[in-house]
């Protein structure tokens, strides 16, 4: 059998107590049990032997005893003997030990024999706890990517705050793609059960989770505001770094992180994993972040609808109850009418009518409504209206000059002189020009190719127009 097999012996039918007649319960003991050995309040001075694992078990059996989620099957846990919580308790022990979610050790402390959970128990045990804890997080990660970067460009930084960076930036799509899935599964459950008195209580708990979590991934730990402070920190690693740290950092790279050696592409581990990290930022500003917000306002637009949905009906409903007045009232004599009239009379006394006054209505002539109706046309823009419009669109594309064509511009000079070019060996000879070497530093950055790459030099560039560090521009080298 492959080491690699997950039914193995002992977990041959791991899943079998999630799929019983009683899996809510089986969920819940699984949370209980996970909360007392690995939770923040585990008391792990304290082993859990046999009889404090019933206990602790006891009250969960009797509050989900009688709920059956599956009847069509009878299994070891919808038996006759299962009515007796003292003996579903032990049952749920056996079977829980049996398919490998706990297992037994000797407590050397209290020769006793304690429980535990094992490896993939505990895993999937998590996983049950994790989705009915509330969030902890104080959702910084996106700020922690950006100090963890800092750090490493500080004078004792090392490989390993950039292993954190990247970690720090692969929760920030965790948390966005988990905030997604959270908003999606609101609006389903919204459309399923198509009622605000049983979401009423789903809402409550977004607007509390919003305060605690979304509203700082929306401010303050956005890949908006950090965006730009952690690519001015991944410029500064690929350019400020002198020869030996860069070379301690790559060495200590290839020996903690062997991941990135694995998975990365070129020469240097270290570029490797600064470009991922600013893809990963990127992705999380384009297209994750965009995500989140379309998912929360569908969510919060399908919930206000809902509310003025169920407060229309009410409204017909209070409509309606004068109809059905007058329908039963048609149907009996002048005593019963007269006892009806009056209960209804004491239920609306204290209503209060008032009418308009008529001499508040006036009536439009016909050449007033003419004049209304000729206002909403759009006037047609004068000949002088479109030549300054036409004038201002010439002089704000005068100076624009696409990234895509500098990097193609730079690309055609390096074939064709076949060695590196300089910055400072730019023409200036139009304004375009200068445009352009100011500017060709970002488009190497930013090109989609990537297959561009600009070394910063010790030196400046410096002549009547601008004055700025010089660089060395070439293409990637492939291994």
């Amino acid at each position: 059998m492959s080491k690699h097999d997950f039914f193995e012996a002992g977990r041959e039918r791991f899943f079998r107590p999630l799929n019983s007649a009683r899996r809510e319960l089986v969920a819940v003991c699984l949370r209980t049990l996970y909360e007392r050995l690995h939770g923040p309040s585990a008391d792990y001075a304290h082993n859990l032997n046999r009889d404090e694992l019933k206990e602790l078990l006891m009250p969960v059996v009797q509050a989900y005893q009688g709920r059956l989620d599956g009847v069509d099957e009878q299994d070891e846990l919808n038996t006759a003997e299962t009515d007796d919580p003292n003996q579903l308790a032990s049952l749920l022990v056996r079977v829980l030990v049996q398919d490998g979610w706990l297992e037994q050790y000797p407590d050397r402390q209290g020769l006793v024999t304690a429980f535990r959970f094992t490896r993939p128990g505990k895993l999937f045990a998590e996983a049950f706890w994790a989705l009915h804890r509330p969030s902890r997080s104080r959702q910084r990660n996106m700020r922690g990517c950006r100090n963890a970067l800092e750090a490493a460009l500080s004078e004792r930084g090392d490989a390993h705050d950039l292993v954190d960076a990247y970690e720090y930036a692969e929760k920030v799509i965790e948390d966005l793609t988990e905030g997604i899935d959270d908003l999606q599964e609101r609006v389903r459950h919204l459309m399923v059960e198509a009622s605000i008195h049983t979401q009423w209580d789903s809402f409550v708990e977004f607007l509390e989770r919003f305060q605690r979590d979304y509203s700082k991934q929306l401010t303050i730990d956005s890949s908006t505001l950090n965006r730009s402070a952690i690519k001015q920190k991944l410029e500064l690693l690929r350019t400020e770094l002198d020869s030996s740290k860069y070379r301690r950092m790559e060495a200590q790279l290839q020996d903690i992180a062997s991941w990135a050696v694995k998975e990365h592409t070129g020469g240097s581990v270290l570029d490797w994993l600064l470009e991922r990290i600013e893809e990963i930022v990127d992705a999380a500003h384009h297209s994750k972040q965009p995500g989140f917000i379309r998912a929360m306002e569908n969510y919060v637009k399908r919930i206000s609808g809902l509310v003025q949905q169920s407060m229309m009906l009410r409204t017909g409903q209070a409509r309606h109850a004068y109809l059905d007045a007058i329908q039963r009232l048609s149907v009996l004599d002048s005593l019963n009418q007269d006892a009806l009239l009056s209960r209804i009379g004491e239920s609306i006394s204290s209503v209060e009518v008032r009418l308009l006054d008529p001499s508040s209505f006036k009536l439009r002539s016909a050449i007033q409504r003419r004049k209304a109706a000729t206002t909403s046309v759009p006037p047609r823009p004068t000949r002088q209206a479109r030549l300054e419009a036409a004038m201002k669109k010439a002089q704000d594309q005068a100076f624009s000059v696409p990234n895509e064509s500098i990097a193609q511009q730079i690309r055609a000079d390096l074939r064709l002189f076949n060695h590196p070019v300089r910055l400072s060996a730019r023409p200036l000879a139009t304004a375009r020009d200068v445009i352009a070497v100011m500017q060709t530093v970002e488009a190497i950055r930013n090109t989609k190719a990537r297959d561009l790459r600009a070394y910063k030099l010790p030196g400046l560039v410096e002549n009547e127009f601008y004055s700025g560090s010089d660089y060395e521009i070439d293409f990637k080298k492939t291994p």
